[in-house]
This record gives C-alpha cells, structure tokens and sequence, in this order.
C-alpha cells in the first residue's frame, strides 16, 4: 500500500482472510480434494463431489467456531488484497467519491454460486454490506458495549480441529485461552432431498447416501437449465432408478421400489425421444426410426382408442369393429366429424352402404343426410358425421384425455395403416387391416411382438380382432404375405415374430 494508506491505518492490524477450495483430484475420476490457505490446515482428499462439498462446508464453519470474534482494531482484509471497492495503490481516486470504510468490523463469509470455493474475511460493515453475496456472521465488540452478535467459543484443540499460524501462542508461554462465550442454537443440517424425499443422515451405506445426494443436486441443477439436454437427462434417471432400487433394497420399502421403476421407464423414454430428433442409433446396430406418430403418450392414446372400441362396438365382425374404429378415431374429441366417400371405400368392406346403415340404424352414427351422399361425397364437399356416445356432457369429458390436435395425428396414423400399399395390391380383407393397427401397437422398439420380444397373447388378439384361433392364424398369414410380418410362430398362448423392417415407422412401441 501507498505511504498515505499506512499513515492512515496508523497500528492497525491487517485483516484475517482465509479461502476453502474444493478442486478435482485429476481426470476421468470422481475424486476431489479439499484445501484451505491456511498453512496449519492440512490438505483432505475425497471420494465424490458432494463428500467434498460437505466436507468444505464444515471446515469452513469449523473455522468459524475456533476464530476469535472480530477484531475492533482491525483494518479491512478486502483493503489488504486491494480490491476494486478501495482506492488504487496511486491514490488517485477510482471514481467521483474516494470509498470511505466504516462501521464496525466485521466477520463476512463469502461462497462460489457454483460451489468450488468459500471465504471468510475481516472487514468493515461497509465493505461487507458492498461486496455482492457477503453475509455477516459476526461483529466486532464496540467500546462501552457488547457485541451486537454473539459468536460461539473457540473450539478446543484436537485432531482434525482448523488451527490459524498466525494466532498460535508460542511454546511454553502458556498464554490463557480467550473466556468462553455464549453459543448461539446451531441450525440444522441441510437436508439432502431427491423426488420429494429426504435422505436419511444415517443412511447406509455412506456410497449409497452421497449418491443420492449427489442426483438430487444434479436434478435441481437441470431444472435450471435454459436447454434442455434428452441424453444428460436419461443418465440422470437410469443412475437414479439403480439408486432407489438399491436404497429400496436395504430399507424394504415398497414405494421406492416403485419409484425406481418409474425412473427407469421415464429413462427408456427420454433416451428414445432423444434418438428420435438426433437420428442416432436407435436400437441394436439398426439406424434410428422415424416414427409417423413421434411421442410416446401418442401411443399410448392409440392403445386407448383401440380398448374402447373392443369395449364399446354396437356390432360385432371384424368389418364392424374396423369401421367403428376409423370413425372413432374421426370424432374422437368432440363426437363430430368430417367424413368422405373414399374414407369408407377404402376399408376393404363388403357391403359399404350395409354396415353404415346398420350403424345408423342402432343410434350409434348420426349423418344428416342419406348413407349414399356420404359415400359419394368428396373432400371438397365432406359429409358431417355425429357419434352421439363420444359427445363430451357439459359437465365433463368425454372418454378420452387426448386433445383436438393430437386427434388428427391418430386418425392419420390409423389411415396410413389401414391403406398401406401392400394391403391394399393383395386386396386384404378388414380382418387382416385390423390385425396389422393391432400389432402396430404389440411390438417392442425393433419390432418384436410383445414387450422385450416375449410374443402377444392370443386372448388379447382375439379380444381386439374379433376371430377365432383358426381364423386368427389365416389373418397372420395374410399379413406375412403383404411383408408385414416374418418368423411368427404360434403357441397355446401366444404369438411371436417380428415386424418387417418396413412397417417400423408406422408401429407405435411398447416401452
């Protein structure tokens, strides 16, 4: 400093100021180290951030258990490390004003946002009050007076307890330790959380509760991110259902077990919604699919729509069920459509006009003209068509939770399907048509009937495609024909096989 500035400090002591670090170890490890730049403290290494970050933490507060309270006769250390708030070393004033320190001293404690360092200074409480995130946590005693904030009784000395070289009383002098003080209520540990729930400070083994702490930082931190990143996210959730499988192993909680669960299908989506807009590799060697319907609750609708229908049909036969399905689909939302001759003509039915006056007939379909003006209408002039059980009631919704724009996705999966060229150059019949929305919705990521390629049951085929096991068998080869299926085999119970490489894009996966 300039001769000016030691004049005005006259016998003034400098400042304590110390700074805790938490640094990585080296590369390509988990390890950390935790320093303090005070000499007598003792470098510590740890296995994992979050070990490190507490074991900073502590340090840090042991120091200010052992530290003295701050020092009335004390010049700020921040003016020592000449920071930007005092003048320049020339004495030439930075700004308009000269900066004035004033006030009591203090003792101010500073942290990184990012958590790689904390600090603790001597200064005066304006100083502290101008340096962004300062807190105070002590001030000095003023003459005439106490305190006006208690601090706790110097630690005692033992192993492991910070000590300060530059407050060490020489050997042999026996100097007298400070009087004790009154100790404040310490406050609580923060509490790990992670989805909600609190990590027990006891929780065994010690690997298992810094993981879980760990993943709960890691999720409050992607939370705030400005961009969203699919693949990070996925990793987060796959660490995060072997961490709730393992902690619901050592408690026995059945909840957890659940919970690891979710994480690990919410993972599986994640990652396939990230390959999905990347284009990366998919599954297996295979390239990525690009699916006509992209997002998994889309399938998941898809699978709504075809249960209610089974549910729901007026009439039974495969033709009944697969028209009763297209015109679902077409009035989902709101009970009312638009429909055209070709919609109806192109589903490979016998007798057209005959089953949508049945359908009429039984109060199911509404049209307000007559059946053959619908089957000769045209997309320029479609025909209004009403299902009254789909009509939401004024005080509720109707059966279904998708909304208006996602209907005309699904209605549109649902044609793609139905009028594949394949099936339609072998004149298949609603019976195979049916099968083929069936099975789009049966089928693992590569195509393998039935999750993880264990087949579809028989009973869930015959409950959707009206046909018995005989006839069930005549549609799969109908559809092994028309390149939809390959290597199908039957069971008692079930169907396996694979769809055709071809057909991916339309087929809506089991996850």
């Amino acid at each position: 400093m300039t001769q000016t500035a030691v004049g005005e400090l006259g016998e003034r002591v400098p400042g304590r100021w110390w700074t805790v670090r938490l640094d990585a170890v080296g590369r390509g490890g988990t390890a950390v180290r935790v320093t303090c730049s005070r000499p007598a403290c003792a470098e510590r290494r740890l296995p994992s951030t979050a070990a490190g970050r507490a074991a900073a933490v502590a340090h840090l507060k042991a120091h200010l258990r052992a530290v003295p309270a701050p020092r009335a006769e004390a010049y700020c250390a921040c003016r020592a490390e000449g920071c930007r708030t005092h003048l320049p070393d020339t004495g030439r004033p930075a700004r308009g004003e000269p900066w004035r320190c004033g006030g009591p001293v203090v003792l101010a404690v500073l942290a990184d946002r990012e958590g790689r360092w904390w600090q603790a200074m001597e200064c005066c409480s304006r100083c502290a009050a101008a340096t962004p995130g300062a807190k105070t946590v002590g001030t000095s005693r003023t003459p005439g007076g106490p305190r006006t904030t208690g601090r706790p009784a110097p630690a005692a000395t033992g192993v492991g307890a910070p000590r300060f070289s530059d407050h060490q009383a020489p050997a042999g002098t026996g100097a007298p330790a400070p009087a004790p003080r009154s100790v404040p209520a310490r406050r609580r540990p923060r509490q790990a959380k992670i989805a909600q729930r609190i990590v027990p400070h006891d929780l065994l083994p010690d690997a298992l509760r810094e993981e879980l702490t760990e993943l709960g930082d890691l999720f409050r931190a992607y939370q705030r991110r400005e961009q969203p990143d699919l693949a990070l996210l996925a990793d987060l959730q796959e660490r995060k259902a072997r961490a709730f499988a393992t902690w619901a192993g050592v408690t026995g909680d059945d909840d957890l077990r659940e919970e690891a669960r979710r994480a690990e299908q919410a993972a599986a989506t994640i990652r396939l919604q990230h390959q999905q807009r990347t284009g990366g590799v998919a599954y297996g060697d295979g390239p990525a699919v690009t699916r006509l319907l992209t997002v998994p609750t889309q399938w998941e609708h898809v699978r709504s729509v075809l249960a209610h229908v089974a549910d729901h049909a007026p009439l039974p036969g495969p033709e009944a069920r697969l028209l009763v399905l297209m015109l679902t689909l077409r009035t989902a939302h709101t009970g009312t459509g638009n429909l055209v001759g070709q919609d109806v003509n192109g589903l490979g039915l016998t007798d057209p006009r005959d089953l949508v006056e049945k359908l009429t007939g039984c109060g199911w379909l509404s049209l307000p003209g007559t059946v053959d003006d619908l089957l000769a209408s045209r997309p320029e002039n479609p025909t209004p068509i009403t299902v009254p059980s789909l009509v939401p009631p004024e005080d509720g919704a109707g059966p279904f939770t998708f909304g208006r724009k996602t209907r005309p996705k699904l209605s549109g999966w649902a044609q793609r399907v139905v009028t594949d060229k394949k099936l339609r150059k072998t004149k298949a019949p609603a019976g195979p048509r049916l099968l083929a929305l069936t099975l789009a919705t049966q089928a693992d990521p590569a195509g393998r009937l039935g999750p993880d390629g264990q087949g579809v049951a028989l009973t869930t085929l015959t409950t959707r495609v009206p046909a018995g096991p005989d006839e069930l068998r005549h549609l799969v080869d109908r559809l092994t024909t028309a390149d939809w299926l390959t290597g199908t085999t039957f069971t008692d119970t079930r169907l396996t096989g694979r769809l055709t490489e071809r057909v991916l894009p339309l087929t809506c996966p089991l996850l």
